[in-house]
């Protein structure tokens, strides 16, 4: 093996290990059995099943391959910036920065040109500048809610989280798909039928 691919493949394995800290990494959305809180790399797996699954209910043909892409991407900032809390406005507001810092490292472990692809398709998705990215994006959203609702709403009301809430930042499942946010519409409107989930005003984000 030459000089220059022994170095390359150095740096691949370098950043496939580093990822194994994703494992560690706590979301706010319990599993369905509500036993423990899912991880950032359970997420970014099921999200991509679900990419597989769900890619017919799309506004128009996707490349499910780049889809997958940033879906296995999207949360690997996280080693670095940790999981910020979607209804956490204060987290949010420092978020970027944060976010943007860890992508320069860890997509910086990588030979230059898997670097560059990865990156770009990371900044596409955080930018929504594509269909794939909305689509992405959208899907994002959707799992989260599901689990909330699923879980009797077991985040929500942990963290005193609305009705007003929920929609303002899942509306951009819209954008993904209509059928699919006709779905997480309903799941919201039922959720506060059954008190999973408030109608009033929020308490504090803990």
């Amino acid at each position: 093996m030459e000089k220059s691919q022994k170095m390359r493949l150095q740096q691949q394995l370098e950043f496939i290990l580093e990822l194994d800290k994703l494992k560690g990494i706590e979301r706010r959305s319990y599993l369905l059995d509500t036993s423990r809180l899912e991880n950032s790399a359970e997420h970014s797996w099921h999200l991509t099943v679900a990419t597989l699954v769900l890619a017919e209910y799309a506004e128009s043909s996707l490349d499910v391959l780049r889809v997958m892409k940033m879906t296995l991407f999207h949360d690997i900032v996280e080693i670095d910036a940790g999981d910020t809390f979607l209804y956490d406005e204060q987290g949010n507001a420092e978020k970027a920065e944060r976010e943007q810092e860890a992508a320069e490292r860890l997509f910086g472990l990588l030979p230059p040109d898997q670097g560059k692809e990865y990156r770009s398709l990371w900044n596409e998705f955080e930018e929504r500048t594509s269909l794939e990215a909305r689509w992405a994006r959208g899907l994002d959203r959707l799992l989260p809610l599901m689990f909330n609702y699923f879980t009797q709403g077991k985040t929500w009301r942990e963290h005193g989280v609305n009705r007003d809430q929920v929609i303002r930042q899942n509306s951009i499942i819209a954008d993904a798909s209509s059928p699919l946010w006709r779905f997480a519409k309903s799941l919201i409107d039922d959720a506060v039928k059954r008190g999973y989930l408030s109608d009033g005003k929020s308490g504090e984000i803990r």
